[in-house]
């Protein structure tokens, strides 16, 4: 059971002061009666509820992929910079969404975003293993050992010790590689490569789980995740 101006609201007929106009023009009917109360809980699932003769189709929840560009925070608002939720379409920001897990400011590339906490939450524990990839642009070379060492796991500077990560280089110079880690401590692509002695000029992140980024998305964009990706990142998690 939902109030009957949040569920109108959530479904773009308007902000709550546009649906109230509605309300009191009659506009709204539930199971065929005139409803002009905002406050009546309804049960979208088990009542017909119509605005101006269209039919209300409620969803409770939405899943959003973003390409975040570089400059935009990873949180729901920040009172001095620009967060992702900040470029969002207003229909979008009327279901207070959030990202799942953070990218640093300067990070790129894949973030999935939604209103789901128990989805966000099996994605992001460390207990479920669920892979996350990137491409880092390096300051200088691998070096003799990274790779195995990442496949032991890393110490960070605060002495924790990661799980064991992937590593392997994408061009012939070994300063372009890709790295798959299988938690989300802060900052932690960084400070592994810093803890081998290297600085990460640039980081992107290119795939969840199976979900792998769409390229077709520019850097800003963002799009519904289909049914098909959410069923498969949700059986991952």
């Amino acid at each position: 059971m939902m109030r009957l101006d949040k569920l109108l609201a959530n479904s773009g007929f308007g902000t709550r002061k546009e649906v109230k106009k509605t309300l009191k023009k009659g506009g709204v009917t539930v199971d065929g009666i005139v409803a002009k109360d905002g406050k009546m809980h309804v049960d979208p699932d088990e009542q017909e509820v119509k605005v101006f003769g269209v039919e209300v189709e409620y969803k409770p929840y939405i899943y959003l992929m973003m390409n975040k560009p570089d400059g935009l925070l990873s949180a729901t608002e920040d009172i001095n910079q620009e967060t992702v939720i900040d470029i969002l379409e207003p229909e979008d920001v009327r279901y207070e969404p959030f990202p799942v897990g953070r990218l640093d400011k300067d990070t790129t590339g894949l973030l999935l975003i939604t209103n789901d906490g128990k989805f966000a939450h099996q994605l992001t524990s460390p207990k479920r293993h669920v892979p996350k990839k990137y491409r880092a642009w390096l300051a200088e070379p691998l070096k003799d050992g990274d790779i195995e060492a990442f496949q032991q796991g890393i110490e960070l500077d605060d002495g924790y010790v990661t799980k064991p990560a992937e590593l392997c280089s994408e061009n012939e110079n070994g300063d372009v590689v890709e790295v798959t880690i299988y938690e989300g401590k802060y900052h932690q692509v960084k400070r592994m490569f810093a803890a081998r002695r290297n600085r990460v000029v640039r980081l992107k992140r290119e795939a969840m789980g199976s979900l792998q980024l769409d390229e077709d998305l520019e850097p800003g964009e963002y799009r519904d995740l289909t049914e098909e990706e959410y069923e498969m990142l949700k059986a991952e998690a």
